[in-house]
């Protein structure tokens, strides 16, 4: 049975992405329904809500889908507000922002994706390989995986070095001196507790004797997750066809909200557009009319599969495309 507040979480266990939110509603111990996904395309569930979007996690509340877990991480702080693990000081706020980019967009989650060991199952799997290849437009190759070890090992290492010998140099318990974990412990820490979960790195490169102030500030999260889940609402699991009965039965959980005028794109409301991520997963577009565009997001009215209903696709700006349909621009 989905919780009242209508959030139902569509994911993979074990995806590094979706585990940001995870450990976001864990700490919060805010309620949830989750409907779990294959690792790899096609995802009916998703499908049938009408979304083309092809990452991992997306979350609905309600009628609204919500894309890339920046954007969702941030609705959840604002629906949300009373105990919200954002930073509130100007100062500590851009920390956050800068670790976010840092290891979404700067490189550091894709450099920890280059140390995958090539006795992982699934890269023997040519579903996955050809999956991957689709959603990163690089070669899945054995023989190309590994080529790119060395060099992701390199890139992982110096973030390595960052975390010990500047930003957890002072020996603080957690990145803005707080009490518990913030959101800026979770922008910084998954990449890292990811890869060391892989087991992927030499010990001579990275290892508890060489970053120890890394690796308790990742043993203090992982007590801390720990924690919150013993007292934290357990997620109800929807089969697929229940979840998406859920979302399609359920209202919209914001008000539509407006065109900003003052946009670059200059499109307008009602208009039809499309709109996709240009790093990665980036043959798979979401089309319908524009419902708002403001400098954090862009909304799309859509059809459903099932029940025919509206639903609203929110996609953040940074790293998205968007443009009206039928409109010439680069082919991806």
């Amino acid at each position: 049975m989905a919780p009242h507040n209508d959030i139902v979480l569509f994911h993979y266990q074990f995806s590094p992405f979706a585990k940001r939110v995870v450990w976001y509603l864990t700490l919060r111990g805010i309620e949830y329904a989750q409907c779990l996904q294959p690792v790899y395309l096609p995802r009916e569930d998703i499908n049938a809500l009408g979304v083309k979007y092809r990452r991992i996690p997306i979350m609905s509340i309600g009628r609204d889908i919500y894309c890339d877990t920046r954007l969702i991480l941030q609705k959840l702080e604002e629906k949300f507000p009373h105990g919200a693990l954002g930073a509130s000081q100007p100062e500590q706020k851009a920390i956050e922002k800068l670790l976010e980019s840092w290891t979404v967009d700067g490189g550091m989650f894709i450099r920890a994706a280059q140390t995958i060991p090539l006795e992982m199952p699934l890269l023997k799997d040519p579903k996955f390989t050809k999956d991957r290849e689709d959603y990163s437009g690089r070669s899945w190759s054995q023989q190309d995986v590994k080529n790119l070890q060395p060099e992701g090992i390199t890139h992982v290492r110096d973030g390595f070095e960052f975390l010990e010998k500047w930003l957890l140099a002072d020996g603080r318990q957690w990145i803005l001196k707080t009490e518990k974990p913030s959101l800026a412990d979770i922008e910084a820490i998954w990449p890292f507790h990811w890869v060391l979960s892989l087991k992927s790195l030499p010990p001579t490169v990275v290892s508890k004797e060489k970053y120890p102030k890394v690796y308790a500030w990742i043993d203090r999260f992982n007590a801390a997750i720990a924690s919150a889940k013993s007292s934290a609402p357990k997620p109800a699991t929807l089969k697929g066809a229940e979840a998406v009965k859920h979302v399609m039965q359920a209202d919209f959980a914001e008000p539509e909200g407006q065109v900003d005028v003052n946009d670059p794109l200059g499109l307008k409301k009602g208009q039809d557009v499309e709109s996709w991520p240009v790093d990665s997963g980036f043959k798979h577009h979401d089309r319908g009319r524009l419902v708002s565009i403001t400098p954090q997001e862009v909304v799309l009215a859509s059809q459903s599969k099932v029940g025919g209903r509206e639903i609203r696709i929110h996609h953040p700006r940074w790293n998205f495309r968007t443009r009206a349909v039928g409109t010439l621009g680069t082919k991806l």
